[in-house]
This record gives C-alpha cells, structure tokens and sequence, in this order.
C-alpha cells in the first residue's frame, strides 16, 4: 500500500511516498481502506520528533485521523461490519490507503458529510470536546477567548461553543483571519498583530480560555480570566513558561489545566469517542456545526501540505485525499 513515512526528524522533505504491508486487525481493531487523512499540528511535532510520546520517529506513518470505509474487522468487534463509513482516531499512521484503528475509537460518519469533511473531525473534536468542555467545563452563558481562532481546533471551538450557548473570542493573526471567525459565530475577532487581546477584553473578561500559544500570552490570560475562570493548554508554540502570581490564583480560585491526547489510554479515548458521539454528532446532524475545510493535497503531497501548515497561512483543516 501508499504510505507516507517520516525518513528521519527533519522538515517537511523527510515525508517519502513508500509502499508498505497492509496492516491486520486484532480482535478489537477494524482495517480501513482510508479515503482521507486530516493534517494536524501534532503531525508536524511528530515528523519533528518533538510530539509527546512520539519516541524515535524515523521509519513512522503520521497521520491521527482518518475516514474510510470498513474493510476487515477482528474477532471482538461488533458494531462495524465490511462496508460500513466511518472516521477514526488514530495514535498514528493515517497517512497511507489502509489503517488499523481501535473498534471503539471509531465513529459512523454523520449524515451529509463527505469524507474529507469527516477525516477532519476525530482529532480536533475530540480535543476541543475534551479540553473546552471536560476540562475546563464552560457552560452556557460563559465566554471562551480561544488562540489560534482560525486553525482548525479554533474555527471547532467556536461552532461548538457558540451552538451550546456561550460567546466567543479570538485572536487571529490578520484580518481575513478575523473575518472569517466572525462568520463562524466569534464576537470579538483580535488581531494579535495590531491590537493586544488583554487591552480589548480587559472589561468583559472571559471564564475559560483555551490556549496553544504559551509563552507572554500565560500571564495575560490568568489576569483576564475572571474569579473561578480556568486556562487550558493544548500547546505552547512560543514556549512552555511564562510568569504569573500564584497568590493572585489563589485569591481568584483560578484553575491551570491542559492535555495532549496522543499519550492517553485507549479506554479513555473510547470513553471520549462515546461522549462525542453522544454531544457533539447531534450538533452536525443539525447543521450547526460543520468542519471547515481550507485545502486539500493528494497523499503523495504530504509534505506541501505540512510546509502549509507550518506557514498557518490556512483557515481551518488540511486534509489529504488518499482514495476514491
């Protein structure tokens, strides 16, 4: 089969088309003939060797979500059967024409979605249900800032936000950026080039902020979090410290969270894949909520599509069409 294999940690040139065996399914994991693979930052971490729990990435198949068809099933496996659509998540090799995947980290793909859009989902969702609502449990009437508001785990966070009843900010980094998280339902759109997003929300303030920049964004966020407001990190692109008052924490009953997904157990992700389902695919089934697909490459142009999103020129996902 087509695989894309990181030959060594390096940029984007390291990806090589390769064919490799079609991988078996144990008893509970399904073979999926793959007809698209999302684009995700921590693919780039990865092919980097600087993703968590990555190890030695030399030889690996990136890729950590996926949609296809059913092709194989093993002996445990009930629900999917030969033939039936769905998108998964994987800890890995998403970018090739066939993936083994956990049974129960698999999800049907909902109703009128393609399957572009539906290897957009797995990952993002799945990180933006468990980080934004489970870890830092914003409710309805609450306001989220979130960073990175065009990427695709913010473009996720502000539909699914704003269609459970909170309002949304985000800092963008140019004003196409801006406009495009105000057509998805965002209600102040900062451009962190011209403006500073703690001048500007400074009065409002917001309860949950939902963070991948790190770095001097960590104090701002704690003084803009308003009392029992919480931070979320799922990224800390301009570094992992930054200096803040924890007396100031303590006085606002702050809460500091945050969490990588790859590393997690497979039950937990089961766990996640269920509660997903169960909230989330309702959400796009109603059409309030639909992924938002920048470009699409072909399997052999991964690394065009990794230089892209290195560039973060995008505005939502990047997906690799891998089969018809």
């Amino acid at each position: 089969m087509n695989s894309i294999v990181i030959q060594q940690p390096g940029d984007a040139k390291v990806l090589k088309l390769q064919q490799l065996d079609v991988p078996q399914p144990v008893a509970h994991e399904v073979l999926i003939r793959v007809r698209a693979a999302g684009v995700n930052r921590p693919d780039v971490l990865m092919r980097q060797g600087k993703y968590a729990g990555s190890g030695d990435v030399s030889g690996q198949v990136p890729g950590l979500e996926i949609a296809g068809m059913v092709e194989q099933c093993g002996s445990e496996v009930t629900r999917w059967h030969p033939g039936n659509a769905v998108c998964a998540l994987l800890p890995a090799g998403g970018y090739a024409e066939y993936v083994v995947a956990d049974a129960r980290h698999c999800l049907p793909i909902p109703a009128g979605l393609s399957m572009v859009e539906a290897a957009a989902l797995p990952e993002t969702v799945f990180t933006v249900w468990h980080n934004v609502f489970q870890r830092g449990a914003l409710q309805p009437g609450e306001t989220l800032l979130v960073h990175g508001g065009s990427s695709g785990i913010g473009t996720t966070a502000i539909q699914l936000a704003t269609a459970l009843g909170s309002r949304v900010a985000i800092t963008a980094g140019d004003a196409a950026k801006c406009a495009a998280c105000r057509e998805l339902g965002a209600e102040w759109a900062i451009n962190y080039k011209t403006e500073d997003f703690e001048e500007v929300l400074n009065t409002e303030g917001v309860d949950v902020v939902l963070d991948m920049v790190g770095g001097d964004y960590i104090g701002k966020n704690l003084r803009l979090l308003k009392d029992d407001g919480r931070l979320v990190f799922v990224n800390a692109m301009q570094g992992g410290k930054g200096e803040f008052n924890a007396l100031d924490v303590m006085r606002r009953r702050l809460s500091i969270t945050g969490s990588t997904l790859r590393p997690r157990s497979a039950n937990f992700k089961a766990a996640l894949a269920a509660e997903v389902e169960k909230h989330v695919w309702p959400l796009i089934e109603a059409g309030v909520f639909r992924p938002v697909i920048y470009k699409t490459f072909a399997l052999a142009d991964a690394a065009a599509a990794h230089e892209l999103m290195e560039s973060s020129a995008h505005i939502g996902k990047i997906v690799l069409e891998v089969g018809s």
